[in-house]
């Protein structure tokens, strides 16, 4: 496999890693463009976390090759662990230390000049200035994430993987990070994250979709909608519950998800989809509707194939 362009921070082909003979990740191939936001989206056990530790050279894979910041993921993993942020799923920080110390106890694992004065920057920088001297383990979920994004950012990486690092926040500290997360690329940062949540796949400059091992989708959120060719129609009234159960024995239907009060009904045909419009008007009130992200999401989730055995 030849070096990639400059331009691309990620380019890894038929990744596959195995577990006691499961095979999590299945010849998945990324390609992740230097200052952008890439989504990596799944269900859990999906391959995800795996694929994010081969990427940066913490396991190795079984098949394939890429190149991760113009280092092969092989070969040159000391490297690739240089220039990356990693922020896991769980808190990783020292709980019996404060926001302030932990900062200043990064800087002087990665050798920064002036580590009080990086943990200062950072702690400016994320608004910890008047929690600086709280203990971590006493943080909310939301300030714990942001303590641990300033771990991460605090070396200057190149490339930034973060793994379901909104999980169990509230709304407003989902979208403070995100405000930070585009600073960050604005900066010329590249950030590979993982969510499970569609408005911040939304944010996302493109998108990789992966299910059991499997990549399913690639594309800007539009690209990706576009390329379902699902037609949709958002049904209101009536016993849905019943008419969700019929629906989805309906051979045209591809998808059938409650939404609150109203159904979403979607298929890969607009013809029958429009002829079960008419056949059901009486149990419900049925207005075309274009789809959404979620709906190709659920979509491809109810076709993948689960790989565990």
């Amino acid at each position: 496999m030849s070096r990639p362009a400059d331009d691309i921070v990620i380019d890894a082909r038929n990744l596959s890693k195995s577990f006691g003979g499961r095979k999590v990740v299945d010849r998945l191939s990324l390609k992740v463009r230097r200052g952008r936001i890439h989504g990596f989206l799944g269900p859990n056990g999906s391959g995800k976390t795996t694929t994010i530790r081969m990427l940066c050279g913490l396991l190795t894979p079984d098949e394939g090759e890429g190149y991760c910041l113009g280092f092969d993921i092989r070969k040159d993993q000391r490297e690739i662990k240089r220039r990356t942020g990693y922020m896991t799923q769980k808190f990783s920080l020292y709980a019996d230390l404060t926001i302030e110390e932990n900062l200043q106890f990064i800087g002087r694992v990665f050798s920064l000049p002036d580590p009080k004065q990086a943990a200062r920057a950072a702690i400016d920088r994320l608004g910890l200035g008047a929690r600086a001297n709280q203990l971590a383990g006493e943080l909310s979920g939301g300030w714990k994430q942001r303590l641990a994004l300033g771990a991460c950012i605090m070396p200057k990486p190149d490339l930034l993987l973060l793994d379901e690092p909104t999980a169990g926040v509230d709304p407003k500290a989902r979208r403070d990070f995100w405000d930070e997360i585009h600073a960050l690329t604005d900066e010329g940062m590249t950030v590979l994250v993982s969510t499970h949540y569609m408005d911040e796949a939304e944010r996302c400059h493109e998108i990789a979709y992966i299910a059991y091992g499997h990549l399913l989708a690639r594309g800007t959120a539009d690209e990706i909608v576009a390329q379902a060719g699902l037609s949709t129609f958002t049904v209101e009234g009536g016993d849905l519950g019943a008419l969700a159960a019929r629906l989805k024995r309906e051979p045209a239907v591809a998808m059938v998800a409650p939404f609150g009060a109203r159904l979403h009904v979607a298929s890969r045909d607009a013809l029958a989809l429009a002829a079960l419009a008419q056949e059901y008007a009486g149990q419900g009130i049925w207005t075309p509707d274009a789809p959404t992200l979620e709906d190709v999401f659920i979509d491809l989730m109810t076709r993948a194939q689960d790989n565990y055995q």
